[in-house]
């Protein structure tokens, strides 16, 4: 008997369905108090459209600060609620405070009481409606892998840490030397010549094919493979759905032909792209430098009373085309940090001053590397900038390390704004998968995103 078919959406889907319900629940909810109650603040029609639209482009823009689309926020009820009274407090105050592309400021201030609570409660009722139907179990997608023994527990862990939502739930053996009878946890282990069946009675979503041997599809599979797809049923290779799920590449399971996996985005060579970033680039320096010399009196009493030493301090970085420069930035260590030697960063590293945390916290620390940005040797968005002696160290040890310096390193970037610090190798490798992720799918809409978790992260104080 067939099991009944569960509704699924993507990661993308539920972020564009997230962003659209929440402006389409609080145009709806505002025009419901304006139509039932004496609310006369804000009202939709063709002849103030503007009023409309801003209201929406706030809320999406908000929503993006303050973690609304983050799909793991989503599914907290604790962190939406967080997330919904920021994103609604900050989008009603920029909006009553916007000039002629919002209704004037009301008179009666009950009517911006009322604005504010129908806005909130909203999006508070539409994400609950989500968390309840949206992000619950009945909408977890079943996959089938096709792998060798070896590597299931690895590449089951590898999708479903990132997306709970995806299951594999059944696995065949691609070894043709391999028996056919292990089975890891809930992951049914099952013969190659009833694929078909097993497919057609579990609804399965997708098969997921992830062994590299050339031998491993064997003919009857073959055809089953060709029987699937020819019932619309649909196929992928297991990098692709890796890096789909975990916008990473999945170096660790790629040969040396990498350029059959991550060719590199067209955006890398475009002379307009590159020049829209050059221009962009040099606006954002010469405004962070001018913050930073605005703050750099306050910054000046708080080195002379927590960190009690020089406030600047250079050290040697690895660029774009593995060409080393020396990185600016305030000092956020005690003297004699590294006196045993370079390494690694920590969480709650020893050697960082209690100002220094403070800088690190806020980002504040990298504000003189907005010098660099400007003398060309680091960009605004990239991979960030690694010591040579670590270069060195990792590269020995990981493929395709230096395919980082194809691009300019950046004062922040994807594998920042999704990862937290590195300490060790193993965080190293992640954190290529991110930056490899960007070369390969670098344009404007993903510097965008970049630099809206940026902010996310300065604003609820998670730097390191």
């Amino acid at each position: 008997m067939s099991s009944k078919y569960k509704i699924h959406f993507e990661i993308s889907e539920r972020k564009i369905i997230l962003r659209l319900f929440d402006v389409a629940f609080v145009l709806s909810a505002l025009y419901l108090v304006g139509y039932f109650f004496n609310f006369s603040y804000f009202s939709i029609s063709s002849t103030n459209f503007s009023w409309t639209f801003v209201l929406g482009i706030y809320i999406m823009f908000f929503g993006a600060i303050f973690e609304m689309y983050n799909l793991q926020v989503a599914s907290n009820q604790f962190q939406i609620f967080r997330s919904t009274v920021l994103t609604a407090s900050t989008t009603v105050v920029v909006y009553l405070l916007t000039p002629v592309f919002s209704p004037e400021l009301p008179s009666n201030r009950i009517q911006m009481l009322i604005f504010y609570l129908t806005v909130f409660l909203a999006l508070l009722f539409w994400r609950m409606v989500y968390v309840l139907f949206l992000a619950s179990n009945r909408f977890i997608q079943n996959a089938v892998l096709i792998c060798d023994k070896e590597q299931v527990e690895e590449l089951i862990l590898g999708l479903e840490n990132i997306d709970p939502h995806y299951k594999i739930v059944a696995y065949v053996n691609s070894d043709c030397n391999g028996v056919e009878d292990f089975e890891y946890h809930y992951v049914k282990n099952i013969k190659k010549d009833t694929l078909t069946s097993f497919v057609k009675e579990h609804a399965i979503s997708e098969i997921v094919i992830a062994s590299q041997k050339n031998d491993s599809i064997t003919a009857d599979l073959y055809h089953q493979l060709i029987g699937l797809l020819e019932s619309g049923n649909i196929i992928r290779e297991y990098t692709q759905v890796y890096e789909s799920k975990t916008q990473r590449i999945p170096v660790q399971y790629i040969s040396r032909d990498f350029y059959r996996f991550f060719p590199f985005s067209r955006s890398n060579n475009n002379k307009l792209y590159l020049l829209m970033v050059r221009v962009f680039e040099i606006i954002i320096s010469v405004s962070g430098l001018s913050i930073g010399i605005l703050f750099l009196p306050f910054i000046l009493i708080g080195n002379a009373v927590g960190n009690r030493g020089t406030l600047f301090y250079t050290q040697e970085r690895v660029g774009k085309d593995s060409k080393v420069f020396k990185i600016f930035k305030f000092r956020t260590m005690v003297k004699n940090a590294e006196s045993n030697g370079a390494v690694f960063t920590t969480i709650n590293d020893a050697r960082i001053n209690v100002f220094g945390k403070f800088l690190r916290k806020t980002r504040i620390d990298e504000f003189p590397q907005f010098i660099n940005i400007l003398k060309g040797e680091m960009a605004v968005i990239g991979p960030r900038p690694e010591r040579p002696v670590f270069v060195d160290e990792i590269a020995a040890l990981m493929p395709f390390y230096e395919t980082r310096h194809v691009i300019k390193p950046g004062l922040t970037g994807w594998a920042q704004v999704n990862y937290s610090y590195g300490e060790t190798i193993d965080d190293s490798l992640i954190k290529l998968q991110y930056d490899l992720y960007y070369i390969k799918h670098r344009s404007i809409f993903l510097d965008l995103n970049i630099m809206f978790k940026t902010v996310t992260t300065v604003v609820f104080y998670r730097g390191q």
